[in-house]
């Protein structure tokens, strides 16, 4: 598993680096509001702000410092190696259940994918990625009395909007019924 001694590395070399910025930015403020006629030459600034550049090599240095620890330490290691960590581990029936979704899931894909073919010509390319951009694409949902509608956004070009209503035509001719209803679902696409 990801070494946590790593990860909290991590999170100091990210707190480091934030802090070099800021002194760096108060450093580049200080540069842009020197007078060249009181200071003239980078070297007296540097004499004049020596306390804001001595901050900059330590914090640099303490990077540097973290960085090499970072580096030595593994990036995974054994469970076994870890003393007190929580160790999250699913039951066997949970990890089926989880499974059966993941497959009904992409059962239900592949069957949106076989009305979609006929009417689209890259189905086998991108075909997946255009069912999965329509079921995340904003949907207004509407209930009549006899009928569940369900019209999706339209999508970013005119030839995957035609494929999306092929499809929600299809469906539509299948006269499915909302589970546990006798609502007719009614699928289309704001165009």
């Amino acid at each position: 598993m990801p070494n946590p001694e790593r990860r909290r590395l991590d999170k100091k070399l990210a707190a480091a680096r934030s802090e070099l910025k800021a002194v760096q930015a108060r450093y580049g403020a200080a540069a842009a509001a020197n007078k060249e006629v009181r200071r003239p030459s980078m070297r007296g600034f540097k004499i004049a702000h020596g306390k804001i550049g001595q901050g900059i090599r330590a914090i640099q240095g303490r990077i540097a410092a973290l960085e090499q620890k970072r580096n030595a330490a593994a990036k995974r290691v054994p469970v076994s190696e870890l003393a007190g960590a929580p160790l999250v581990r699913l039951s066997r029936e949970r990890k089926h259940l989880t499974n059966c979704i993941k497959m009904v899931a992409y059962q239900a894909e592949s069957d949106l994918l076989a009305l979609l073919r006929p009417d689209y010509a890259r189905a086998d390319q991108e075909g997946r990625t255009l069912v999965t951009t329509a079921m995340q694409s904003a949907a207004d949902i509407g209930v009549t009395q006899n009928e569940l509608r369900v019209t999706l956004a339209p999508l970013s070009s005119p030839h995957r909007n035609t494929a999306i209503v092929t499809m929600c035509e299809a469906l539509n001719q299948m006269e499915i019924c909302f589970p546990g209803t006798r609502l007719r679902m009614r699928f289309g696409v704001t165009l």
